[in-house]
């Protein structure tokens, strides 16, 4: 794909190496078989640019993703649960509130007050893929985009066998109500640290973490929680970090990543 073809609004770090899609195709080759054998419940998203590399490249996505949005924009199950990799949209409210800049992460998923972003660092390099939930925790969903859509196919197909042996009728109609719920019990709930009891990870002091000088933690930083060596699912309570000198407000500050997004530091005015 030319260069002309990209369309740029916003100031992407291109330094990282962009993402291999060999090492995509297997994924990308289920939720298209989903697709094709359930054409009435699952839809594949228009990928960026045609079999012959023609068109133009919609959304804004970062340099590292192109070589997979080229094959594959998304997909949804009963026009509901939309994992979108070509995001054409980006707002800093809602579940992005304590973000930091726009090119530090990109949307994958976005429901009502909740959303899954994918971290890169700042080179513009993917790392892991966290959950933001109606109360601005973050959860850890996957390390990295290939195993989180393999987390989306795994989801999807039960989702869809669900749905079909639900109904006994491949040609029942879509169910939205029911596609999203059973996303969410497969899925979307825990990624987005909607359980019962869960687990989670200290937010603390940068002097806390022993290699914090390796880090290159952003100047500013007040807190941080460190997600190395987690379980999947863990969650980082952001709203309930204790701040220095106790009269801070969280919302006056923004999250950064390092580590390949397993470190989220929250930083403040002085980065």
């Amino acid at each position: 794909m030319s260069e002309s073809a990209v369309p740029r609004s916003l100031p992407w770090p291109d330094r990282a190496p962009v993402l291999g899609v060999d090492q995509f195709r297997d994924v990308i080759a289920r939720l298209s078989s989903l697709a094709m054998r359930h054409p009435e419940r699952v839809v594949l998203l228009g990928a960026g640019v045609d079999a012959e590399g023609d068109g133009e490249l919609a959304g804004d996505p970062p340099p590292a993703l192109e070589q997979i949005v080229e094959e594959l924009g998304g997909v949804e199950v009963d026009g509901t649960a939309r994992l979108d990799l070509l995001v054409d949209e980006r707002v800093d409210v809602g579940p992005y509130t304590l973000l930091g800049d726009a090119t530090t992460y990109y949307p994958l998923y976005e429901g009502e007050d909740v959303a899954i972003v994918l971290t890169l660092d700042e080179d513009g390099a993917p790392g892991t893929v966290l959950g933001i939930g109606d109360d601005l925790a973050m959860t850890l969903v996957a390390l990295d985009l290939r195993s989180f859509l393999e987390r989306w196919a795994d989801a999807l197909e039960a989702t869809v066998e669900s749905l079909t042996t639900d109904t006994g009728n491949e040609g029942s109609g879509p169910d939205p109500e029911a596609a999203e719920a059973l996303m969410g019990s497969h899925l979307l709930r825990e990624a987005l640290g909607d359980v019962p009891e869960r687990t989670t990870v200290r937010v603390t002091a940068p002097s806390e973490l022993e290699d914090a000088e390796d880090l290159d933690l952003p100047v500013g930083t007040v807190a941080v929680a460190d997600l190395r060596g987690a379980a999947l699912g863990t969650v980082v309570e952001l709203m309930d970090a204790p701040l220095p000198g106790g009269g801070a407000d969280i919302l006056d500050l923004h999250v950064a990543f390092t580590a390949d997004g397993l470190v989220i530091a929250l930083v403040g005015d002085a980065a």
